[in-house]
């Protein structure tokens, strides 16, 4: 099993359009990605975060290199963003 965090840095006016992404792509998110089992929202003061979980490490990466990440979800996020999201994989073994 394999988890992927993305943190955004969003202002706080612009994170419930920033939810509206989260919930626009999460059943196709769930639907389309091979390996794809779970995706949560988190949004904090300082930050919003993305939780993905899938069966594998290589599955995220794929994910990561997809359209639909790509195309869709960075496309709709792009304009919201105050710095380069952080991406970060994680690998229970």
């Amino acid at each position: 099993m394999a988890h992927l965090q993305i943190t955004l840095q969003v202002l706080p006016q612009d994170r419930a359009q920033a939810a509206s992404v989260f919930h626009r792509y999460k059943q196709p998110f769930l639907q389309q990605v091979e390996g794809a089992l779970s995706k949560s929202l988190l949004v904090r003061d300082e930050d919003v975060q993305v939780l993905h979980q899938f069966r594998s490490a290589q599955n995220a990466r794929a994910y990561l290199g997809s359209a639909l990440f790509n195309a869709d979800v960075v496309t709709a996020l792009k304009p919201l963003l105050q710095a380069p999201p952080e991406v970060r994989i994680y690998d229970e073994r």
